[in-house]
């Protein structure tokens, strides 16, 4: 079935009006000794170069009436024939399909493949899908192009092709690994996020090497067009228990703007330290619970998210960022109670850069929303240094779409965050003006070790526009980890960003949770 989400809907609802002038065909390099000439990503840059210095139009070719009056779901029952897929005579490996165009996709896309270093589109046939209840009175063009495309590889079963990969509105893409389950996106460029002036980059024309048989890996080249910049993008796909995409890429600024490279965007919509939605029987529903930030200090910072009442950015700067990510921590299923959604099995995506960025800062947009088919969360990172209209930048990283997270985090990682009133419920005790209590669990790393005396433990918790009136340390042997409590102070109206980690003499036990809180 086709995987329509609110994040593809966005993104095509905000890129559907936009449409460059189409460029001639792309023409593999020549290469000395007499060899065969082969695509690459220097002819995806040229064509990213030359697309730059064209006027952008805004305007894209009309759709027959028949596909742009499709509801969302009518245009679900247009589905790709699985038995047309390409590739399918390779063993092993991966296989094709497109995506139709109709609904809110309303901009072609090109899709080719490259065989023996040359690439070839794939010609529009109305019998590469099938239209379900759909009837239309007149026949389709041939040559409308498709919305965009996905890949399927034998990832949980031999003998079954699993949807791996899927690019599908604006410059969104979406990847699993072992036993995961669609949640969050990843996107090629974000411009202006959060802004009145932000726009969506997509993905004009896709080329996509012929698999080796039996292999894990492709690559997928991707030419970037939009009103504040044009891209050359190449993605080395590995899949596997944990599955990876090396990117590259090169942007070529058409205005100035603020640029966020490697962006995510994911759903939280309510969780255990934010209960301001609430479900009839859900307690939670999100697609990623925190954003985890590894600085060049190689302090890691863990920020839960939350569904703010209002937009609220907050920024993480470092001198030389070493990763992030939006994570989902919680896998229990008992927490979400959802049978068909399954939020225990969404995946994490963690991006680390491939060579220096430079300073800059990781920022998180929360939006506010009233329901769980709206994407209101965005990471990206934001350089210090603005990009220059014209001048190339480019720059690599790795993203890993994963359930547990090992090596990221390596000490003790925040698995709990709750928030409450200074006392007890029914106590009696007197508690400062303005006091708040957070209640933090860790869990991981040496603090098994301590369990049995955490009299050994110290909490080092501090807050910006506000004090820290008390803190304690308790054993929490159900997830062998540790319990904290601490009380804060805030004036009324004004917001602290809270700081905690555990440390056992000069040993650091934990990474540092923050938190931004706002007394009434």
């Amino acid at each position: 079935m086709i995987d329509i989400t609110r994040r593809r809907l966005l993104g095509a609802m905000v890129a559907a009006g936009a449409q460059a002038a189409p460029l001639g065909r792309a023409v593999a390099q020549s290469v000395p000794n007499g060899q065969q000439p082969r695509f690459g990503l220097e002819d995806v840059t040229r064509r990213a170069r030359e697309l730059a210095g064209a006027a952008f139009e805004a305007a894209p070719p009309q759709l027959p009436d028949e596909l742009a009056k499709l509801d969302f779901d009518s245009f679900r029952d247009l589905r790709f024939r699985p038995e047309k897929a390409l590739f399918s005579n390779i063993p092993g490996s991966f296989r094709l399909h497109t995506f139709h165009l109709g609904f809110l996709y309303k901009r072609p896309v090109t899709v080719n493949t490259i065989r023996d270093g040359i690439p070839t589109p794939i010609p529009y046939s109305a019998s590469l899908f099938d239209y379900g209840r759909n009837k239309f009175e007149k026949t389709l063009p041939i040559n409308i192009g498709f919305a965009g495309f996905r890949l399927h590889f034998p990832l949980n079963d031999p003998h079954v092709h699993d949807e791996v990969i899927s690019f599908l509105g604006a410059s969104y893409f979406r990847f699993l690994g072992r036993g995961q389950r669609y949640g969050l996106s990843a996107r090629g460029l974000c411009v202006d996020c959060g802004d009145n002036t932000e726009v969506f980059p997509f993905f004009r024309e896709f080329w996509i090497e012929t698999p080796q048989p039996g292999s894990n890996r492709i690559t997928i080249y991707a030419l970037l067009d939009g009103e504040a910049a044009t891209g050359a993008y190449r993605f080395d796909l590995a899949t596997g228990q944990d599955s990876t995409i090396d990117v590259q890429a090169t942007i070529f600024p058409r205005r100035k703007g603020k640029f966020g490279l490697a962006p995510l965007t994911s759903m939280y919509l309510t969780g255990e330290n934010d209960r301001r939605m609430r479900d009839g029987f859900r307690t939670e529903l999100h697609d990623s619970d925190g954003l985890l930030v590894h600085g060049d200090s190689k302090e890691w910072l863990w920020r839960p998210l939350a569904n703010a009442p209002i937009a609220r950015l907050t920024t993480f700067s470092d001198p030389n960022i070493r990763g992030f990510g939006l994570m989902q921590r919680d896998r229990n299923f008992e927490a979400y109670q959802d049978i068909d959604l399954a939020y225990e099995r969404r995946p994490s995506y963690f991006i680390e850069p491939q060579g220096a960025w430079g300073e800059g800062a990781v920022e998180l947009l929360e939006l506010p929303t009233l329901d769980e088919t709206n994407d209101n969360i965005v990471a990206a990172f934001v350089g210090a240094q603005p990009l220059e209209i014209g001048k190339p930048f480019s720059y690599a990283y790795r993203i890993t779409s994963l359930l547990d997270q090992p090596r990221l985090s390596p000490n003790g990682r925040a698995v709990n965050t709750f928030d409450t009133p200074a006392r007890a419920l029914g106590s009696g005790e007197s508690t400062a003006p303005g006091a708040h209590r957070f209640l933090v669990d860790f869990a991981g790393g040496d603090l098994a070790y301590y369990v049995n005396d955490p009299s050994q433990v110290e909490v080092v918790a501090s807050a910006t526009n506000g004090t820290v009136i008390r803190s304690s340390v308790a054993a929490n042997p159900h997830i062998d980890g540790m319990r904290v409590m601490f009380d804060i102070v805030v004036k009324s109206g004004q917001t602290a960003d809270i700081r905690a980690f555990l440390k056992a003499g000069p040993l650091t036990l934990t990474e540092t949770w923050t938190y931004p809180w706002t007394a009434p």
